[in-house]
């Protein structure tokens, strides 16, 4: 069940508005996508930055209640005040049944005492904590696990190789990109250098 937000419409915008808001403990926000006109609410300071330090905020579909009406909606992007990280603005997008939606995933891994590499020294080399997922907006995987069994020092772990959920793929489809590599104590420098110089395409 997706977690619940309550808000309420507002009609001012501009910094002026939004200053106001804030005084108040409110932070402003907007509802947009779906080929419907932006939607522009306020939420609960203390709400808000719950669901942003509980992690994951921009992976998750949450409902949105604005006067009654409740809308499904993934946080897109939030600003923090530099200074006092605290949220300043949150935009939503909203997500109807069948839509699809990009999103970046953590990375977990299994069975480590099963990886013989490691077992004699081997480091594990994570070149990707995250990876970005092609997911339909009503089942976003909370994470993707890699298994580590059987892998040896010098090996690498392909996306190809990461078991993913029904009808998810990744977004980069033009290569199978390494997820982590298995590497010797003495060689970890010079083998993220190397990942560094194959991945270094992958990044925007």
């Amino acid at each position: 069940m997706a977690a619940e937000l309550n808000a309420k419409a507002r009609s001012g915008v501009g910094k002026g508005a939004a200053r106001a808001l804030r005084r108040e403990g409110l932070i402003p926000a907007v509802i947009y996508g779906d080929k419907k006109p932006p939607l522009t609410i306020s939420i609960a300071y203390k709400d808000a930055m719950k669901r942003i330090y509980a992690g994951g905020f921009l992976s998750h579909v949450i409902t949105v209640d604005v006067d009654g009406e409740k809308h499904q909606v993934i946080p897109r992007d939030y600003q923090l005040d530099p200074v006092r990280d605290f949220a300043m603005h949150v935009d939503f997008l909203r997500v109807t049944a069948g839509s699809r939606i990009d999103v970046e995933v953590p990375v977990h891994f299994d069975n480590e005492e099963q990886s013989p590499g490691l077992k004699r020294g081997g480091t594990l080399n994570i070149v990707r904590h995250t990876v970005e997922l092609s997911c339909p907006a009503d089942a976003i995987p909370e994470e993707i696990r890699v298994d580590l069994t059987g892998t040896e020092i010098g090996d690498s772990i392909h996306i190809s190789a990461v078991k993913l959920p029904r009808n998810v793929e990744p977004t980069i489809k033009d290569r199978d990109f390494t997820v982590a590599t298995i590497v010797a104590p003495s060689a970890l420098k010079s083998s993220e250098s190397g990942a560094e110089g194959e991945e270094g395409g992958d990044e925007e």
